[in-house]
């Protein structure tokens, strides 16, 4: 059988009655010891739900004991609400005040994770409680002590009832990664100079499994201190680099690589007194080892990262050869840039703010404080395009609204008003109205059944103290699994056998729930209706849109500065970058939305090719920071008359397909939904012969085109799903540069596109 649960219960059964087990156990004992061992009713009430509320209506990520030490967390923050509810309380105009304000917080806090956005629901209901009659500040002492002990009992019951396994951490996640890269490496080091099938499949499951869709929510690094964005940039680096090694170009016909050199002449080339070259490949196996050494505790000497940073130095330095010589020249120095970020990034996760980093460049976020990091995300997403900041603004109105029409009609057990609203409001109105349907239909079920129940049993408490325990195990258990309609119906028995142990009750509370959650619903469907009723539809098409008129505007500068030749310094990012680093940030949020929003809801479109459109931008972030931001000051000559042209040309085209395909995603303007023919440039066409005499620029500005030219091919493609570009994006985008000759190594690639934040974000 396999446990208290048979193995022939579906999985998603089983986690529901795993989770219903803790809830019923913390949430009743704590309702009945303090209800009938202390006669303390009010803090018996604000035990169960409190209970109830963390683990019942929220979903925190995690295994049992990382959500233990997150509810230890949340407690000292629970003790606030509850003393903010019950002082605000007494008077209707600051209790919708400070619904208002506090719900839009709690809301908002989703902007720092999963783990927030979790506790966002729980620590909602926690200051809704205390925000209704009996309006009696003296008895906050037995509420904050109610709650307490109900949370008490609810952290012990997360980690000694029927505990999860724990997943993998990222950190383990990425050495494994790194690891890949290593074998990769040492195996490209030798003929044939390729990576066989079996590595290749390897390195991208290895890439797609850091991917953030991939990975437990507990276990993304989505935070905002140094540590949680160094670990994403960890990630992100170590996919690059596995993406860079599995399209890397073989050596030009004839040429030695330093590891063959080394195998077959080293003893000769020391006899004549010449210094063997370099070996890239194998510096980066040994960062790559160091890092995986790293990121599992252990504390190596950092010699392979200052070995690498000197090879990239020569790789730099190398000038003249043979067009194919100067395209592998490029691609080995894009993979030392990978590895040498993957390492940077590494030592920051593991060492924080202690880690010897170059400044600013990249890593710009290593020697900021926490508060400075939050407060760059904060205020990034404190504007109407934020998909956040539209939930939280939708949710506060929402519950202020019914907070004020509770008050002013004195409706009975008006917290079920905001309890509906708070958890019925979606975020499109179309799915809004499907849920309270369901929900409705659910209630007024329940309702019926609970209004039987009281009318038959009557006053006879030990009925429903009885009956209270297996009722709860099967809510719990089958709500979450069934849908909205079995949730609201057996919830509204449950509450009904709670407040008919705390006072008299006659069937005429089911007849309260039933019109409080009517009420809660129609609330927040008008909210729904009013406040960004497609979700993240619109929001989607429009941060696109003006993410491609950005990146345009960048691939323009860029080609004409890269032509132009000029000095070079350090900075944090080019010029202008910055707005394109916001929009990906803007554009990336909305698209995790809308993917968890249900499909269809919105009207019949040409399906489009969303992640196509972020790897896009990223692509045109990454490649121009790198082209223009050197490690170190330096001076860039310019390119010749041939090299230039061809440079600018393959620019303009590039950019004139992303402002055609902007104009057609956005919402706001007037562009026929037919789509033109985008006529994207590849690099056959418009780059079939090398200038004569090239410079190394022109080479790497040459393979960033190739990408972004790929890019639109795949943008153009109106009917290609979602699941076609699932796969890792540095894999695809080599084989498409593959198929036009053009086989340099690319700038860097796209952060996970399902990712929440970016590592450039405001």
């Amino acid at each position: 059988m396999g446990g208290p649960f048979p193995r022939r219960l579906p999985p998603a059964y089983r986690a529901a009655a795993r989770r219903a087990l803790r809830v019923t156990i913390a949430a009743g004992a704590g309702f009945y010891v303090l209800l009938y061992g202390f006669d303390l009713a009010v803090g018996a009430t604000y035990a169960l739900f409190g209970a109830i509320a963390m683990a019942g209506l929220s979903h925190l990520p995690g295994s049992g004991r990382q959500r233990a030490m997150l509810l230890a967390g949340v407690v000292p923050v629970c003790w606030v609400l509850i003393t903010l509810g019950t002082y605000l309380s007494v008077r209707t105009w600051s209790a919708v005040l400070g619904m208002l304000v506090v719900g839009f917080a709690l809301a908002f806090m989703a902007v720092g994770g999963p783990r927030f956005a979790g506790a966002a629901t729980g620590l909602q209901l926690m200051y809704i409680l205390p925000s209704f009659p009996p309006y009696d500040p003296g008895s906050l002492g037995e509420r904050l002590a109610g709650a307490t002990f109900g949370l008490a009992l609810l952290i012990i019951a997360e980690i000694t009832l029927l505990p999860e396994p724990s997943a993998l951490p990222y950190r383990e996640r990425a050495a494994r990664a790194a690891d890949a890269a290593a074998r990769c490496a040492d195996r490209l080091r030798t003929a044939p100079y390729t990576l066989p099938e079996a590595a290749t499949r390897t390195a991208r499951a290895l890439s797609t499994g850091l991917r953030s869709s991939q990975v437990p929510e507990a276990e993304r690094p989505a935070g905002a201190g140094v540590r949680q964005r160094a670990l994403a940039h960890t990630g992100l680096a170590t996919r690059t680099l596995l993406g860079r090694l599995t399209v890397l170009p073989p050596p030009p016909q004839g040429a030695v690589p330093p590891a063959d050199e080394a195998d077959v002449g080293a003893a000769e080339g020391a006899r004549a007194g010449t210094t063997p070259r370099p070996d890239p490949l194998r510096a980066v196996m040994e960062v790559a080892r160091e890092t995986a050494d790293r990121l599992r505790g252990r504390v190596p000497d950092g010699r392979a990262h200052t070995a690498l940073r000197q090879v990239r130095q020569a790789l730099a330095a190398a000038e003249g050869g043979s067009p194919a010589a100067l395209r592998r020249n490029a691609a080995l120095l894009e993979v030392a840039d990978a590895a040498l970020a993957m390492s940077t990034a590494a030592d920051i996760a593991v060492r924080g703010r202690a880690a010897d980093v170059p400044a600013p460049g990249r890593f710009w976020y290593a020697r900021q404080r926490a508060p400075r990091l939050w407060w760059r995300r904060l205020s990034g997403h404190a504007a109407g395009r934020s998909v956040f900041f539209q939930n939280a603004v939708r949710i506060s109105l929402a519950l202020a609204a019914a907070r004020l029409i509770a008050g002013i009609d004195t409706l009975p057990h008006g917290f079920w008003v905001l309890l509906a609203t708070l958890t019925l409001t979606r975020t499109t109105v179309r799915e809004t109205r499907t849920t309270e349907r369901k929900a409705l239909t659910g209630t007024l079920v329940g309702a019926l059944v609970a209004a039987t129940l009281l009318a038959v049993v009557g006053t006879d408490i030990e009925v429903y103290a009885v009956a209270l325990p297996p009722l709860m195990l099967v809510t719990f258990t089958l709500g979450p699994v069934k849908g909205v309609g079995w949730a609201q119906a057996l919830f509204t028995v449950v509450v009904a056998l709670v407040f008919a142990q705390l006072a008299p009750a006659t069937w005429q509370l089911a007849e309260f729930r039933l019109l409080d959650v009517v009420t809660g619903s129609a609330i927040g469907a008008v909210f729904g209706l009013l406040a960004w009723p497609r979700g993240a539809h619109d929001e989607l098409r429009r941060s696109v849109a003006v993410l491609l008129r950005i990146a345009a505007e960048i691939v323009v500068a860029t080609t004409a500065q890269i032509a132009a030749g000029g000095r070079r310094v350090p900075v944090v990012t080019a010029p202008g970058h910055r707005s394109l680093q916001h929009a990906l940030v803007m554009a990336e949020s909305a698209y995790a939305q809308y993917q968890s929003e249900p499909q269809g809801l919105g009207p019949p479109q040409v399906r489009r090719d969303w992640q196509a459109a972020l790897i896009a931008g990223h692509h045109t972030l990454w490649g121009a920071d790198r082209l223009l931001v050197p490690a170190e000051p330096v001076v860039i000559p310019p390119l010749g008359r041939e090299a230039s042209e061809s440079v600018i040309r393959t620019g303009d085209r590039i950019a004139a397909g992303m402002l055609l395909t902007s104009a057609r995603m956005d919402p706001t303007g007037d562009t026929a939904e037919t789509p033109a023919p985008l006529h994207a440039p590849t690099a056959s066409a418009t780059m079939a012969a090398d200038p004569p005499g090239a410079a190394r620029a022109y080479y790497a500005t040459v393979s960033w085109l190739a990408s972004l030219a790929t890019d639109l091919e795949r943008l153009a493609a109106e009917n290609a799903t979602e699941a076609e570009t699932d796969t890792d994006s540095d894999s695809k985008q080599g084989q498409g540069q593959r198929a036009t000759t053009v086989a340099a190594s690319r700038a860097h690639p796209a952060s996970a596109p399902d990712d929440p934040r970016s590592t450039h974000e405001q």
